[in-house]
């Protein structure tokens, strides 16, 4: 067998993780048919098949998934080699990858990154917005430096830093402004609307209002928090929405916020990084940024 190379073993974590050739290709900055035969040349240097492949996608055989998770394995010390390289002739972070999840990312992002571009001069900061699960997934793949989320996440491979508590609200029709705001097992009784599957928020606002299996009638579903306080101001319901979501959310929508009595339901946000990374330093430098970014934000919007 010949040696293999580190460009087929990317090329090969990309088909397998996207399942179509041509997503691959793009993600990898090449042809379909150029990523089609490294793959194949891939198969003939190990003498067997990594993908089942059918007309529309492709899946991992058995002997793929094997070779996967070494691929991941050594992908990512090459990546964490580079890191090394990084925080070796730079005490400061020249390119940051960073991901957020999307109950975050439109509120904070502007700030973080204005802050971050101020205090590092130079830095090239590259964003990806997804849900936890796929952020924990690329971290661990060496896909990303650091990622803001709601805690805890209780990855044992990652170490978890808190930044700060945040509150939730309550939004409703305008025409409810100034009635007494519900206890939260009243919450359970009403037309409550939610965030779709997979978004931790989702979790946090049932876990709250102590919901667990509901009717389909019960509550409707949105894709991001500016669809569900659109709903609400349409009369369809009510919503939780994060803190720092108001001055964004409510700038175009006919609704009222008030605040629960105690116990406030709440949610933790930090950052998250690989415990064998390099460039903790670094990282722990960004995180205080992060967070004074946030501070400074939530003071100047502040529900009151």
């Amino acid at each position: 067998m010949k040696n293999l190379t580190l460009k087929q073993l990317r090329y090969f974590e990309a088909l397998a993780r996207d399942g179509r050739f041509r997503r691959a290709a793009d993600a990898c900055a090449i042809s379909q048919p150029a990523l089609s035969m490294q793959i194949k040349e891939l198969e003939e240097q190990l003498g067997g098949n990594l993908f089942e492949r059918s007309t529309r996608d492709v899946r991992l055989t058995a002997f793929g998934q094997l070779f996967a998770s070494r691929v991941r394995n050594i992908l990512r010390a090459v990546d964490e080699l580079g890191d090394l390289a990084r925080a070796s002739r730079d005490p400061f972070l020249r390119r940051l990858r960073i991901g957020v999840i999307p109950t975050i990312a439109p509120y904070l992002l502007p700030t973080i990154i204005n802050d971050l571009n101020r205090t590092f001069e130079g830095i090239d900061i590259q964003v990806r917005e997804t849900q936890t699960a796929k952020l924990v997934q690329e971290l661990a793949q060496g896909e990303l430096d650091l990622a803001i989320v709601a805690l805890p996440v209780s990855e044992p491979s990652l170490t978890e830093l808190t930044l700060f508590e945040e509150e939730f609200v309550l939004v409703r029709r305008r025409e409810d402004e100034g009635k007494p705001v519900p206890e939260r097992e009243a919450l359970r009784e009403m037309r409550l609307l939610l965030l779709e599957e997979g978004h931790c928020f989702r979790d946090q606002a049932l876990s709250f209002c102590r919901i667990g299996s509901m009717r389909p009638r019960e509550v409707m579903e949105g894709s991001s928090l500016s669809t569900l306080v659109q709903m609400v101001s349409a009369g369809i319901g009510i919503t939780l929405i994060p803190e720092m979501a108001v001055p964004v959310e409510t700038r175009s929508a006919q609704v009222s916020i008030s605040r629960f009595q105690t116990p406030q339901p709440s949610r933790t946000i930090g950052v998250i990084w690989r415990n064998s990374t390099p460039l903790v330093k670094q990282l722990l430098q960004i995180s205080e940024v992060v967070r004074q970014s946030a501070d400074t934000m939530r003071k100047q919007h502040a529900v009151r």
